[in-house]
């Protein structure tokens, strides 16, 4: 007979990687029919030519680096359908086979693999993508049209005239799984349901928004707007939300929210980029474990000091 020896907690979870990602993936679902539906089979090459390349730079890296392949617990397969499902319909294939070997490899696989990268694998892509060719990131196809449609600019740059109905139900340009919020919605409904994440990070991050927005500008429809434009709502359910770059407690998970919301808000209104998202996650990643550093927690099995009595 064999002793297992492991030091406190004992904690026991059926929850694996695998599973958790699987998960995400049923849930990125939605939001995959909507983009293929609203752009044509143009943003599915993309979805597949970001997933793929995603799956085959992990494989690559850990044969080369003789490491044990682990593409089979579908984090790689995440990291790739996130990065296709927020960039335009219109860009070019080898775009997104960039983004996906620079999340894999130089993100994820040279901070250690699964769980130890500081930042969001996808959106850090996305931001040297942006730095990279911000046109063709930025470009998404006219309202209503294919993705072989004449490209307008990002629709934050001119929301005026489009309806919130048309903006929860996906009828305005956009990323590729960012434009219609019901499929996004439907996603987090699968997320909670199965409790692969928490209520806090996506429910706090769009409130903060709204709510600073609303003080900033004044208005309940452009506040609403705000929320439901470009990909806040996406970027709060599927990126917020990531396990190795959020905090782990549920205050610092609250503070990191609003940070998210406040400075998606402060680059939209007053930086250069009509979007701020990506840039507002990023930087709450940084913090994050400052946040979880120094917030005061419980710590299981250590007793509070005892108050002296005076005589």
């Amino acid at each position: 007979m064999s002793l297992i020896l492991s030091s406190a907690p004992h904690i026991r979870t059926h929850n694996t990687t695998t599973r958790l990602m699987g998960n995400v993936l049923i849930a990125l679902a939605p939001c995959v029919a909507a983009g293929v539906y609203f752009f044509g089979l143009r943003a599915a090459l993309v979805l597949a030519v970001s997933t793929a390349s995603a799956v085959l730079a992990e494989f690559v890296w850990q044969k080369l680096a003789h490491q044990k392949v682990r593409i089979s617990d579908l984090s790689a397969a995440v990291t790739g359908l996130l990065i296709g499902l927020i960039v335009s319909p219109t860009v070019p294939w080898w775009t997104v086979m960039i983004g996906s070997f620079f999340a894999i490899i130089v993100v994820k696989q040279l901070f250690g693999g699964v769980g130890d990268n500081f930042l969001n694998p996808a959106l850090a892509a996305r931001a040297v993508l942006l730095a990279s060719w911000p046109t063709r990131l930025t470009s998404h196809p006219a309202v209503g049209f294919s993705a072989d449609a004449v490209s307008a600019a990002t629709p934050l740059a001119s929301m005026k005239g489009i309806s919130l109905n048309d903006l929860l139900l996906g009828h305005v340009g956009g990323a590729i799984g960012e434009t219609c919020k019901i499929a996004i919605l439907v996603g987090l409904a699968y997320l909670l349901i199965t409790r692969t994440i928490s209520w806090r990070i996506p429910v706090f991050t769009v409130a903060s928004a709204f709510l600073f927005n609303l003080v900033v500008s004044g208005s309940l429809n452009d506040s609403l707007t705000c929320i439901l434009s470009g990909g806040l709502l996406f970027g709060a359910v599927f990126m917020a939300t990531d396990y190795a770059t959020s905090p782990m407690q549920s205050y610092a998970q609250m503070i990191y929210s609003v940070l998210i919301g406040i400075i998606t808000v402060v680059i939209r209104k007053w930086g250069v980029y009509p979007e701020g998202v990506t840039y507002a996650i990023l930087i709450a990643n940084i913090v994050a474990p400052l946040l979880d550093r120094f917030i005061p927690q419980k710590i299981y099995g250590v007793i509070g000091k005892k108050k002296e009595v005076k005589a």
